[in-house]
């Protein structure tokens, strides 16, 4: 498997790997529209989980929820955009209170979807 993530990821169990993707989304997110991201990893994701020996399905779900979920700028999504000015945040607001928020998503998003789609 080439690259230093895949080799790093067929050491670990279907949940690590999981959530190698889902942070891997989200940190592309800030960078990329939301969509863009999307667009990007999810060829990844799925040659990722083929190569693990595992059901795409949740690796592409994770992509989509790593996308949808950026709480650390207000840049990356445009409701944060939209409510940066009016609710006079500053840019700093958003990883002091984005970061646990994003840390919730991925506890709860990789154990819900590895029961409603199993990788094996």
């Amino acid at each position: 498997m080439p690259g230093g993530l895949g080799q790093f990821a067929a050491q670990m169990p279907p949940f690590g790997a999981l959530a190698l993707i889902l942070i891997t989304a989200m940190a592309v997110t800030p960078f990329l529209n939301n969509a863009v991201t999307v667009l990007v990893m999810a060829p990844i994701a799925a040659s990722f989980a083929q190569t693990l020996g595992y059901r795409p399905e949740a690796f592409l779900m994770a992509v989509a929820i790593g996308a949808g979920c950026d709480f650390l700028t207000p840049i990356g999504h445009q409701c944060n955009t939209l409510v940066f000015g009016p609710g006079g945040y500053r840019f700093s607001d958003y990883p002091r209170l984005g970061m646990p928020l994003s840390f919730i998503i991925i506890l709860v998003s990789v154990p819900a979807l590895l029961y409603v789609w199993p990788v094996r």
